[in-house]
């Protein structure tokens, strides 16, 4: 069966919350399969975009969902009902070693620090110095070794262990303490215990497929930051289609594309799932879009403007006081119809972020991340 890429794109935007807001934080995020919460006002204003009347800090306050390390190892927002899931399959992928080979922690001190920051978080919500003493304590002085390239110097060795135990069940994010980041002990939230591994990858794979299918097992690996060997086969025997003359896969009993299209005019945040997500890329991201949008493919990096689903630009916003400045670089002329559909969308990013907004349309001057 062949699927039109209108018809993709048109039920990934009613499934991501996009066309329609869907009920509740929770909900955003399991439709997004995760929202990236690295940079944390993006994954707050990725979730309140979806959810009709809600604000950034009714996000933060919504103790159905944690902040943890998930997909690729980066910082996500997931519901808390779902950990036993996240902690199935993400604790059965490698750990994907990214330092150097000699200062790089072997199989078993990876297990040791794990086991202490379990240990360590069981009882008390603990910041990053406060943890540091507390694995050393129980692992011993090489943990604490400068080795870990950072901003103002190097990191302590044990936090390369930080996302494999947070994969592991015993780590996720705490409350902030002033301006401190806190880590705590899921468990402490609700007991559970982590998905068989073969079940839980098996129910990742057709949640994205939900989310951001059709799609491919390079895809899906891609997302996941692994080997596409590793996934192909939980691919065997799902329900295959045809999108832009190539193979994709769908979930079962999940083949219905109404013959629909997009439309609307929004804004998404750096690192927003949609865009992060969704392939193929040099569709969602067409002509130009693909050059000022990604880098080098790699979706995130830029706020997008989406016209009826697709990438036709980017945007920047800055916060002043009340004032949200939000500058908007179209890719192509918005009709009347359009730019009242923006005037509307950006008055919307502004109350999420507890502000009133002006808007500028015109080149985008900061780069990546600013």
């Amino acid at each position: 069966m062949e699927i039109s890429w209108e018809a993709v794109v048109a039920r990934r935007m009613r499934r991501h919350g996009l066309a329609a807001p869907v009920g509740t934080a929770v909900e955003a995020v399991r439709a997004m399969c995760g929202a990236h919460a690295q940079i944390a006002a993006a994954g707050e204003t990725s979730v309140a975009l979806r959810v009709d009347g809600a604000d950034r800090v009714s996000v933060q306050r919504d103790e159905g969902l944690v902040k943890t390390f998930g997909p690729r190892g980066t910082v996500h927002l997931l519901p808390l009902e779902d950990l036993p899931m996240w902690t199935g399959a993400l604790g059965a992928l490698p750990a994907n070693g990214s330092q150097p080979e000699p200062i790089r922690m072997t199989p078993d001190e990876i297990d040791q620090v794990v086991v202490a920051i379990g240990a360590a978080l069981a009882h008390d919500d603990l910041t990053v110095d406060e943890l540091t003493e507390e694995v050393v304590r129980r692992t011993g002085e090489w943990a604490r070794e400068p080795t870990i390239p950072a901003f103002q110097g190097a990191w302590a060795r044990w936090r390369q262990a930080v996302y494999v135990a947070a994969h592991a069940g015993v780590l996720c994010h705490g409350p902030m303490r002033g301006r401190l980041v806190t880590y705590a002990n899921p468990h402490r939230l609700r007991p559970f215990e982590p998905m068989p591994a073969e079940q839980a990858l098996t129910e990742l794979l057709q949640r994205y497929l939900y989310s951001y299918g059709p799609a491919t097992p390079q895809q899906f690996a891609r997302w996941l930051s692994v080997a596409p060997t590793r996934v192909k086969p939980y691919f065997e025997g799902l329900p295959q289609v045809e999108l832009d003359g190539q193979a994709a896969w769908v979930a079962p009993g999940d083949d219905e594309f109404p013959d629909d299209r997009a439309e609307g005019v929004r804004l998404l945040p750096y690192f927003d799932a949609y865009g992060v997500g969704s392939f193929p890329r040099e569709l969602l991201f067409p002509g130009t879009a693909f050059a000022r949008a990604t880098a080098r493919g790699q979706a995130g990096n830029y706020p997008l403007l989406l016209v009826d689903g697709i990438v036709a630009g980017v945007w920047h916003q800055k916060k002043s006081g009340r004032r949200v400045q939000v500058t908007v670089e179209a890719l192509a002329p918005l009709n009347r119809r359009r730019r009242a559909l923006l005037d509307a969308e950006v008055d919307r990013v502004a109350a999420i972020l507890g502000g009133t907004a002006s808007l500028t349309l015109g080149d985008v001057t900061v780069g990546a991340h600013a």
